[in-house]
This record gives structure tokens, C-alpha cells and sequence, in this order.
């Protein structure tokens, strides 16, 4: 028979904060990269700390974080630099964002305000601090977003007023030909997109202009484990292809062609690709993947990737 507590207020246990360990190694690249996180106050945040290093145990990229809901704080111990992150509601319709990086002497933070201006209508303005000119004014709707910024054509030269232009970028998107089209304008390029898609098909056609550059890509599902991709760029002749069989969301084969790189090559995935490690069989994520150039098949090169994590 279990005794009741004499002092509610006091747990009768205290419960140790659970640790994660992961621990990925690239044989491409040849680095192991280690995260240790665990949560703190009941979940309400987050301490984690990561670094990699190599085969003769160097250490790289040490970096120390506290992540919450409303703040969060990045530590590089190599730079000692910091990057603090802030975001909370002024109000039911208004959200405000602010970022800060300690070492940057030009540009050393940024504010974002996003207002609801009506249902499914959002104005996000973001400026710079210290300001320079104008904030960056993004409107979002139900088919698209709008974007107008102003830039400086000199900024290297601050003693100097240079002239200053408004740069408008955006994407519009709406339903046509059982498909959606979609028309994307940046850097005064225009790409426009029509994507068919239904239970076995995908045709995804594109052209950019003024270059007119053509490609389309081209997706055939045989059966809900495997699928057939192929991509083809009109304007320089380059193709690929990919087949890819699963076996439920833990295993994976992929094979392919890319002529761009006269490669080809075969993947195996134990784990889910996009997922994460503890979703995987045994929380360990495995890829192998085998490369096999066109040209010179002695140069062929077996290729893995290991994350495993551990809960403490």
C-alpha cells in the first residue's frame, strides 16, 4: 500500500530530464555528427548541444542552443557567436518576429510584423535594424503573394546616396485544364508551371522567360510501392531518371540516371528518407548507396550513411 504524500505541493518523485543522443557518420564526407538534447520545465524547452568531427577526432562546428515557443538562442563556441530568436503575439491578428546576430556588424537584426487583413489575407513587413530604407511588404492570398522591396544599387558605398528602385517579385496560382497553373516573377524572370496529377499520373511542364528555357517532368506510379520519375531540359539536352519501390514507410530502393554527371546509381534505405531516426526500425537510419560513373565503371564508389539515436 502506497502512503500518500504529507505534503501535496511536493511530488513524491522527481523524474530526471530523459536525454537524446544522435549520432549520424557521412562516408562521403567522412564526419561524424553528434546532437545531445533533452527537454527542460515539462517539455517547455528545449537544451541541445552538436558538433562533428572527423576520423582523427578533430572537433568542428560546436554549437550549444535553448529553444522555447517564444525564444530561442544559438551558440557557435569556435565563432563565439550567438543568434537570438524572438516571436510572440501583440495582439489576436498581429504576430511579431525578431531576429539578432551578435557578430554581424552591418546588418545585425531583423523585425517581421504579420497582420491578418482579412480571412485567408495576411501583410508581412520586414525590415532591417539598423533601417536602411523601406521594410520589405509581402501581401499573401488564397491564390498567391505579392512582394515589394526596395533596393539600393550601391550599398557598399554608405557615404554615397545611391539610387534606390522598387523590386516587385510574386507568385500567382489558380485551377485550369484539371491541372494548376502557377506563374512565379523574380529577377525579372517569369517561370511558368502547369502540373497534371492524378491517381498514376504527374506531367509537370515549364518555361522560363525570356530565356525560354523548356523542361517537363514526367511521374508514372505503377503501383503504390513503386513509381517512375523522368525529368528532360530542352534547352541543354539533360535528362534523368529515377525508380523507386517501397516497402511501407521503413524501406526503400532507388535507382537512377542523371546525364548531366554521366552517373548512375542505387540507394537503399532502411528507415524512412525523410523521416527521422526515431521512426526508424531500432531508431537507426541506414543508406547505402553505390555510384557507378558512365565512363570509367572502375571508378564506381559504395557510398554509406549511418544516424543512430539513443534515449538516456
Amino acid at each position: 500500500m502506497v502512503e500518500p504524500n504529507p505534503n501535496p505541493e511536493t511530488p513524491s518523485t522527481w523524474s530526471r530530464p530523459s536525454l537524446r543522443v544522435t549520432t549520424e557518420f557521412d562516408s562521403d564526407t567522412g564526419l561524424f555528427f553528434h546532437k545531445v538534447s533533452c527537454k527542460l520545465f515539462d517539455s517547455l524547452a528545449k537544451l541541445k548541444v552538436s558538433f562533428q568531427n572527423n576520423s582523427k577526432g578533430h572537433v568542428s562546428e560546436p554549437q550549444i542552443s535553448f529553444i522555447s515557443k517564444r525564444i530561442s538562442c544559438h551558440y557557435d563556441l569556435q565563432e563565439h557567436n550567438a543568434l537570438l530568436n524572438a516571436s510572440f503575439d501583440v495582439a489576436p491578428a498581429l504576430h511579431l518576429t525578431a531576429a539578432h546576430d551578435v557578430k554581424v556588424t552591418r546588418k545585425v537584426g531583423q523585425v517581421s510584423m504579420l497582420a491578418d487583413l482579412a480571412p485567408s489575407c495576411k501583410l508581412e513587413l520586414t525590415s532591417l535594424l539598423p533601417s536602411v530604407g523601406l521594410p520589405k511588404a509581402t501581401v499573401r492570398f488564397p491564390f498567391g503573394e505579392v512582394s515589394v522591396l526596395e533596393e539600393n544599387e550601391n550599398e557598399e558605398e554608405e557615404e554615397v546616396a545611391a539610387p534606390s528602385k522598387l523590386s516587385v517579385s510574386g507568385i500567382l496560382k489558380g485551377e485550369a485544364l484539371n491541372g494548376i497553373c502557377s506563374a512565379q516573377y523574380a529577377d525579372d524572370t517569369l517561370n511558368l508551371r502547369y502540373a497534371f496529377k492524378d491517381e498514376q499520373t504527374t506531367f509537370i511542364p515549364t518555361i522560363s522567360l525570356p530565356s525560354n528555357a523548356l523542361a517537363f517532368s514526367f511521374k508514372r506510379r505503377f503501383s503504390p510501392s513503386d513509381k517512375l520519375s523522368y525529368l528532360y531540359n530542352f534547352d541543354t539536352n539533360y535528362w534523368s531518371a529515377v525508380y523507386k519501390h517501397t516497402d511501407g514507410k521503413e524501406y526503400k530502393v532507388k535507382a537512377g540516371y542523371d546525364s548531366e554527371v554521366q552517373l548512375g546509381w542505387a540507394s537503399i534505405w532502411v528507415g524512412d528518407e525523410e523521416g527521422k531516426a526515431k521512426t526508424a526500425p531500432m531508431k537507426t537510419k541506414v543508406q547505402l548507396m553505390l555510384q557507378v560513373p558512365k565512363d570509367d565503371i572502375r571508378s564506381s564508389a559504395l557510398m554509406f550513411r549511418v544516424k543512430k539515436r539513443g534515449d538516456i
